[in-house]
C-alpha cells in the first residue's frame, strides 16, 4: 500500500504497511481501486452530459463513492467491494445510454476497466491502480493531480452532506466528473492543473453554500448558547461525526426514553441551531475531539453512534456499545442503515447511564455568521477605536502528531486586544480557556463545524466591506491545522478568493511536490507555522 493522504501519514511521507489511521492494506486498495473507477465513470458521465442524458442517481453515487475514500470515514473491504461493482454499473448503463443515442464513449483504462470476480482479485486490482503506478510521471504533475483529487474528497463530502437536507446543484457534480477525469488527461501541465485546483476551490465554495443554505434553511440559524461539558443522571446516547440530519432523527427517536443525548467531536456546534436545541434532552458535550475517542468512548456508560467521519479503532471494551451510520463503516460493528436508530436506543437503555448529576464546566457556541454579522457595528467600532486590535482565524482538524499544542499555545499568548475566531475540531485545542470579553464581545468566537467554513469566509468578506477593503488587508490573520481532505478543500477555496499569508500546519502534506509549494509561495505567500511566539511577533509586530 501506499497512502499520504493525510497529514498524520507515516514520517511525513507515506504509510506503506499500515495507515497510520489503522486502514489495512486490503482497504487502501480497494479505496485506490473505487477512486480509479470513479474516473472512469466520470469520463463516461461527461460523453453522456455532453449527450444530453444525465443520470442524477451517478450523481449521488460518485459523491458518496468518493466520501467513502476520505481518511477516518469507511473500513470496511466488503462495503467498497459492493461501491466499485456499483460504480461499473453506472458506468456502463451510461455507456449504453450514449451509444443508443448515437454519441461516443471512451472505452481504455478506467472507462474499460473489468472488476475481477473476487475480494482478493480486486485488491489485486487496486494495488496497480494507486499512487505509486505513477512513479515515473513528472513530481509536479503527479502532486498536483492528488491535490485535485483530495480537494475534490472534500467536495464530495460537503456535496454529500448538502443533498441529505435537499440542497443541490448540478454545477458541482459536473466539476466532480471533470476534475477525476482530468488527472487522466496527460496533455494537462503544470498551469493547467493549478487552474483546476483553483477552480476546486470556487466548486468547493458553492458546496459549502449549499451545506450552510440546507443546515440554516432545515434548522434555523444557530445562536449563541451554552454548552455544559458535564452529564446528567441517567441514561445517555452520544453523537460524534457531523451530520445534522442524523442527530435531528436520533434526537426525535428517543423523545420521551429518559435518555439524555449528548454530542462528541465536531459535532457541539449543533446546539446552537434552534431546530435541534429545542428537545429538551438534547442535554451536552461529552469528550474533545476524534483522536481521543478510543479513551473517552471506553469510558462513556451508553451507547454511541458515528455518523460521517472520525472513526478511530474501536477498543474491545466498547464495541458492542458503538453502531455505525451512513457512510462510515468498520468491519464487525452494527451498520445502521435504514435510520432506524432502534439497536443503539435499545442499547442505551440497557446500559446504566450516568449515576449522578455532573455539570462541569461550560462553553459557548453559535457565533456562525447570522450571529457575528448581527453585532457587525459594534465590532467595527470597536476596530476603529483600536479596543480590537486584530483578528485570529485560528481553526482546522486536530490529530495525533505531535506539534499540534502549538495551536494551544498561541491561543493562551494572543494579547487580550485581540479576537479568536475558531472552526472544527482543531478548537478543542483550546475551546475550554476563559478569555473574557472586550466590550461584551467574547473573545473566544467558535463559528461551528468544518462544515461552517461558509460562514467563517462570509465574515470576512463583510467586514471587507464595511472597511472598504480587501480581505488581505483586514486585520485578520489565518493559523490553520490540517488533516484529511476537507481541509484541503477549504484551503484551494481559501485561495481561490485569493486570501494570501495563511498559516499551516503542523506540517505540510507530503503529497505537494518542492516546485507546486514554491508556486503556493510565491502566489499566495502560503507559509508554516513556526512556534507561537515567532508568529505572533511576524503577525503584531
Amino acid at each position: 500500500m501506499f497512502c499520504f493522504q493525510c497529514e498524520q501519514t507515516a514520517k511525513g511521507e507515506g504509510c506503506t504497511k499500515i495507515g497510520v489511521c489503522g486502514k489495512q492494506p486490503d482497504v487502501a486498495a480497494l479505496q485506490d481501486l473505487l477512486v480509479y473507477v470513479s474516473k472512469g465513470l466520470s469520463q463516461v458521465a461527461l460523453a453522456a452530459r455532453k449527450a444530453g442524458i444525465k443520470e442524477p442517481a451517478a450523481d449521488r453515487y460518485i459523491c458518496e463513492a468518493i466520501f467513502s475514500t476520505l481518511t477516518n470515514v469507511d473500513f470496511d473491504p466488503d462495503r467498497f467491494v459492493t461501491l466499485i461493482r456499483e460504480g461499473v454499473r453506472f458506468r456502463d448503463g451510461l455507456k449504453a445510454k450514449v451509444q443508443s443515442a448515437g454519441g461516443q464513449v471512451p472505452n481504455s483504462g478506467p472507462a474499460a476497466f473489468v472488476p475481477a470476480a473476487s475480494r482478493q482479485e480486486l485488491v489485486a486490482q487496486g494495488e496497480q491502480v494507486g499512487v505509486p503506478a505513477a512513479d515515473a510521471m513528472d513530481p509536479d504533475i503527479r502532486s498536483l493531480r492528488q491535490l485535485l483529487v483530495y480537494g475534490i474528497k472534500g467536495v464530495a463530502a460537503y456535496a454529500d452532506h448538502a443533498r441529505i437536507l435537499g440542497q443541490e446543484d448540478d454545477v458541482v457534480y459536473q466539476f466532480i466528473y471533470e476534475g477525476l477525469a482530468a488527472t487522466l488527461n496527460d496533455a494537462l501541465g503544470v498551469n493547467d492543473l493549478v487552474g483546476l485546483a483553483l477552480k476546486c476551490g470556487e466548486i468547493n465554495l458553492r458546496a459549502m453554500e449549499l451545506l450552510d443554505a440546507g443546515n440554516t434553511g432545515t434548522y434555523g440559524h444557530p445562536v449563541p448558547t451554552t454548552v455544559p461539558l458535564g452529564h446528567k443522571k441517567g441514561k445517555a446516547l452520544l453523537v460524534s461525526g457531523h451530520d445534522l440530519r442524523d442527530l435531528e432523527l436520533i434526537l426525535e427517536q428517543t423523545a420521551g426514553k429518559g435518555i439524555h443525548v449528548y454530542t462528541h467531536g465536531e459535532m457541539l456546534p449543533t446546539h446552537g441551531y434552534p431546530g435541534l436545541k429545542k428537545h429538551p434532552h438534547f442535554y451536552g458535550h461529552y469528550g474533545t475531539a476524534w483522536q481521543n475517542q478510543a479513551r473517552e468512548f471506553a469510558k462513556f456508560p451508553g451507547a454511541i453512534v458515528m455518523t460521517t467521519n472520525c472513526i478511530q479503532k474501536p477498543q474491545e471494551s466498547y464495541t458492542d456499545n458503538i453502531f455505525t451510520t451512513g457512510l462510515v463503516g468498520w468491519p464487525g460493528l452494527d451498520h445502521i442503515a435504514d435510520k432506524d436508530f432502534s439497536p443503539a436506543i435499545e442499547r442505551a437503555l440497557a446500559m446504566e447511564g450516568f449515576t449522578d448529576d455532573d455539570p462541569g464546566k461550560s462553553v459557548m457556541v453559535g457565533f456562525a455568521r447570522n450571529a457575528v454579522l448581527g453585532v457587525a457595528g459594534q465590532v467595527i467600532e470597536a476596530v476603529k477605536s483600536k479596543a480590537i486590535r486584530h483578528f485570529f482565524l485560528v481553526g482546522g482538524c486536530d490529530g495525533a502528531k505531535p506539534g499540534r499544542d502549538y495551536y494551544t499555545r498561541l491561543v493562551e499568548q494572543i494579547p487580550k486586544d485581540c479576537v479568536v475566531l475558531t472552526l472544527a475540531c482543531g478548537k478543542f485545542r483550546f475551546f475550554d480557556k476563559e478569555m473574557g470579553d472586550i466590550g461584551g464581545i467574547p473573545r473566544l468566537l467558535d463559528v461551528g463545524q468544518c462544515n461552517d467554513a461558509y460562514s467563517a469566509v462570509k465574515i470576512a468578506v463583510a467586514l471587507a466591506e464595511a472597511f472598504e477593503c480587501g480581505v488581505n488587508d483586514l486585520p485578520l490573520s489565518m493559523i490553520i491545522s490540517w488533516y484529511e481532505q476537507k481541509a484541503c478543500a477549504i484551503l484551494l477555496t481559501l485561495l481561490h478568493l485569493g486570501i494570501k499569508n495563511i498559516r499551516l500546519g503542523p506540517s505540510l502534506p507530503a503529497f505537494i511536490s518542492p516546485n507546486v509549494l514554491n508556486v503556493l509561495v510565491e502566489n499566495f505567500n502560503i507559509m508554516p507555522i513556526s512556534t507561537p511566539e515567532q508568529d505572533l511577533k511576524a503577525i503584531l509586530g
